[in-house]
């Protein structure tokens, strides 16, 4: 299997800085909360329609089938000791559209490895990156990763303000242009299309505890 791509976050604090993934950017400086200021790459994303550029069936080795099961197995591997919490994804209703098991990712290290040593991730599973305060910028790239995700952006009121479907890269592709930008205190990560089969909209919200 080849190398993963690290699936990385870096806040920066100005319009279209991009966030460092693996090699292909440059770490900064780290601040309070030890995130990086941003370097001087520019973050491209998509057209912002949420919908990204996704191919279905083929992205993360899943089913098809909506269960509401959550993972026995997750974290696991590199992730075994990460704290987990439940997030439950609501509409404006506050009727429950689904839920994950998600792996914490609150410290530097843990939101540059990403889903790097992953070699999939279960129906149902996911990452929760957090951070200390609302950023203005976000952006998340994925060269060399081994399977599609959802990246999903949520405010400080953990309202959800944008959703990708992020296809795993092609045969002749590193991933390395596949860039989607957003902003918020916390991004979701969940196997590719959850969203779309869990009926999630930008306007829904996040329920977890930390």
């Amino acid at each position: 299997m080849r190398r993963r791509g690290v699936l990385a976050a870096m806040g920066v604090a100005s319009i279209g800085g991009l966030a460092g993934c693996g090699g292909s950017a440059p770490m900064a400086d780290e601040g309070d909360d030890g995130e990086g200021s941003g370097d001087d790459e520019e973050g491209g994303g998509d057209d912002g329609s949420g919908d990204g550029d996704g191919q279905s069936g083929e992205n993360g080795g899943e089913t098809d089938a909506v269960t509401d099961d959550l993972p026995t197995d997750w974290p696991s591997g590199a992730y075994a000791d990460y704290d987990a919490t439940t997030v439950t994804v609501r509409d404006p209703d506050g009727d429950d559209l689904g839920a994950v098991r998600a792996a914490i990712a609150d410290t530097r290290d843990k939101r540059t490895l990403g889903l790097s040593d992953a070699p999939s991730l279960p129906e149902n599973a996911g990452v929760l990156f957090v951070y200390s305060e609302p950023r203005e910028t976000l952006t998340f790239i994925m060269p060399n990763m081994d399977f599609g995700i959802d990246i999903v952006y949520v405010d400080a009121d953990r309202t959800i303000t944008r959703i990708h479907n992020a296809p795993e890269p092609g045969p002749n592709e590193d991933g390395s242009e596949q860039r989607y930008p957003g902003s918020g205190q916390y991004v979701l990560e969940v196997p590719y299309e959850w969203t779309d089969r869990r009926g999630v909209e930008v306007g829904d919200s996040l329920a977890f505890e930390l």
